[in-house]
């Protein structure tokens, strides 16, 4: 039986357009400040809807707020938790 032929493969050359990588400076890490007001907002949203709970009807602008202490209380939770994404 006869071999089959082999078929040579022309090797790979790059594109000439491609531009060099250009180094990105490496950033350094986030301000001490950064991360206390992430922890604060996040230990803020905790205690305002602790206090919701506990001490809500003893606390009269409190008790306008209504159900809109919940949205204050996670708000001030979920920005923290925002802030996270940015943290080096």
């Amino acid at each position: 039986m006869p071999k089959s032929k082999v078929r040579k493969k022309t090797a790979y050359t790059p594109p000439a357009d491609r531009r060099t990588p250009v180094k990105v400076r490496a950033a350094g890490p986030s301000h001490p400040i950064y991360k206390g007001v992430m922890f604060g907002l996040m230990l803020l949203g905790l205690a305002w809807l602790v206090v919701n709970y506990l001490a809500s009807d003893k606390i009269p602008f409190m008790t306008e707020l209504g159900n809109w202490n919940f949205a204050i209380g996670f708000a001030l939770m979920i920005s923290g938790l925002l802030m996270t994404m940015k943290w080096r």
